[in-house]
């Protein structure tokens, strides 16, 4: 998982409430575990005209023009900009993947479903919780201005505007950890690679029947 400390980065707003899940990656691109590959199918149904499979060359397909991730102003955006309740739904891993993979490091929101929002955090995105008013601030700035970026400081917990403006939010200082060094579940027991062997050495001589 990608360490994450400073970013800078080009905004995209998606104003609409209570995003779900099978919106955010559809249930026929769930065939896959690899956590990769899932990018060109976020928001399939609403990114694109036609009806979209598992193996499909996306560039082949009919692109849906007023859908705001095809706005050639918010190519490359690392920053995902929505409304309340974002991920709810069904609680599948493969939503934060998806975002991931597109390439956006964080999501702003005024809220966000539970468990949606414990799986960005085990996959290296960055949920951010803001006041509604300010989510809004950030909308109108976002679509008034072309470029527009913002700059989340993790260590510091601050989301800061072109402007100069900075808003604080919350994060454990479990998640926090885990996010700037980088470490998901997997990493953070590898941590204790060694313990874990001398405990099974001492396991295969105390209770060697185990392991016949």
């Amino acid at each position: 998982m990608k360490p994450f400390t400073l970013l800078q980065g080009l905004v995209c707003p998606l104003d609409r409430a209570n995003v779900d899940t099978d919106a955010i990656i559809p249930k026929q691109f769930l065939k896959s575990i690899k956590r990769s590959g899932f990018g060109p199918n976020l928001f399939d149904e609403w990114r694109y005209l036609d009806h979209g499979e598992p193996g499909m060359d996306n560039s082949q397909r009919q692109v849906n023009p007023e859908f705001v991730l095809n706005f050639p102003r918010y190519a490359g955006a690392q920053v995902l900009l929505a409304r309340d309740n974002f991920g709810c739904g069904s609680s599948r891993e493969h939503a934060p993947w998806a975002i991931e993979d597109y390439g956006f490091r964080a999501v702003i929101a005024p809220s966000f479903a539970d468990i949606f929002f414990n799986n960005c955090f085990k996959n290296g995105v960055l949920p951010i919780v803001l006041d509604a008013q300010i989510v809004d601030q950030l909308f109108k700035e976002t679509e008034a201005k072309e470029g527009y970026q913002l700059t989340i400081d993790l260590a510091a917990q601050t989301v800061s505007t072109p402007s100069g403006q900075s808003f604080g939010f919350d994060i454990t200082a479990h998640r926090k950890h885990c996010l700037l060094n980088g470490l998901d579940e997997i990493g953070l027991t590898l941590q204790h690679a060694d313990e874990i062997r001398v405990f099974e050495e001492k396991r295969k001589q105390q209770q060697p029947w185990l392991f016949v």
